[in-house]
């Protein structure tokens, strides 16, 4: 069994949003084509409380990139993004959303960041996705959306540390800092996963 993971194709980091992913929309139409290869299709979202500690605003004196220790973990702040219930936190409309069968929200705890799918950043607490995946029967985990420099890299660390064969599919991710990808790409090697491009799946 296979699946298809999408990180966070949000609003509030595509273009116009409060932490824009240069060219994030642009995932969009390949992520489409994508999930009609899969059986089973599952999303994250950022869920952030108005209160949480990654969001500049909750630090006086403080700038986006700084960064600072909360609860004995370095985070790095940024724009308030992805505030619960808010429109920036919806799924983008253009994102087709009628093949995915469950959404996990994460970084709802107001003092921690949830950079992967699978456990917050402290990984006190599980989103529940290993165990979902698990109980459909998934062996191989393919993860697409943004940003490839964190949430996607994050995750696809977990996948791997779960026990999923795990790809991350290149040309349907984009990144903060597109220079750290290589990076990225090499640390997953390294971790026993996968990095592929996506007419590696839609021409198989």
């Amino acid at each position: 069994m296979e699946a298809l993971l999408l990180i966070d194709v949000q609003n509030d980091f595509l273009p116009g949003g409060s932490l824009a992913v240069e060219g994030g929309d642009e995932v969009i139409p390949v992520i489409n084509k994508l999930q009609e290869h899969f059986q089973l299709v599952i999303a994250t979202q950022d869920w952030h409380p108005i209160s949480h500690k990654s969001f500049v605003s909750n630090h006086s004196g403080k700038s986006v990139n700084d960064v600072v220790e909360v609860r004995g973990k370095s985070q790095i702040l940024w724009p308030d993004h992805c505030v619960q219930a808010s429109e920036g936190a919806s799924l983008s409309g253009k994102l087709s959303q009628h093949r995915i069968e469950a959404v996990f929200r994460k970084g709802t705890n107001p003092e921690i960041d949830s950079y992967s799918a699978f456990y917050d950043n402290g990984r006190l607490k599980s989103t529940g996705v290993a165990e979902f995946l698990r109980g459909r029967g998934v062996k191989r985990l393919y993860i697409a959306g943004l940003a490839g420099d964190f949430c996607v890299y994050y995750s696809a660390k977990d996948a791997i540390k779960e026990g999923f064969v795990t790809y991350i599919i290149e040309d349907a991710v984009r990144s903060v800092y597109p220079e750290k990808f290589p990076a990225v790409v090499a640390d997953i090697l390294k971790e026993g996963g996968f990095v592929i491009n996506s007419i590696d799946l839609l021409t198989s």
